[in-house]
């Protein structure tokens, strides 16, 4: 019995770094990338997720590390590489493209990057008023 407990240990530690690898998760948003990356560094700015955070502000890229708990920090050991997302400009919408080191039952760094990406965009679009109404020309 004790054989098979580490056994399975190490099979799932072994698991993230040999069968996962990068791979590249893409989300178009209906808005300019402009919007977008401000969302992307305010997602990124926030300590207890990313460390190592190194960006590019003409293109729209940045590299990063994922803070994990003490358990996902010896994978880490094992797996090291940062995620990247770039954004790219498709006419009047903005495609993200987010290549990830880690994507497993107990986490999923693509999926909660997304999800804080959104949650700062919906926030900087709630923060920012909109245009007042232009008053009627009354000099006719």
């Amino acid at each position: 019995m004790k054989f098979a407990v580490v056994a399975l240990m190490s099979l799932a530690v072994a698991m993230p770094a040999f069968g996962a690898g990068n791979k590249t998760y893409k989300t178009t948003y209906p808005v300019p990338c402009s919007e977008v990356w401000g969302a992307v560094k305010v997602a990124l700015g926030n300590p207890d997720n990313y460390k190592d955070v190194q960006s590019d502000e003409d293109k729209m890229t940045a590299d990063y590390n994922v803070k994990h708990s003490v358990h996902w920090s010896v994978i880490g050991a094992v797996n090291q590489g940062k995620n990247r997302v770039s954004l790219l400009p498709t006419g009047t919408t903005c495609e993200m493209s987010v290549v990830s080191m880690y994507s497993g039952l107990s986490h999923n760094d693509q999926g909660d990057f997304k999800k804080r990406v959104d949650e700062a965009l919906a926030k900087l679009k709630a923060a920012t008023p909109s245009q007042p109404a232009k008053p009627a020309d009354t000099t006719k």
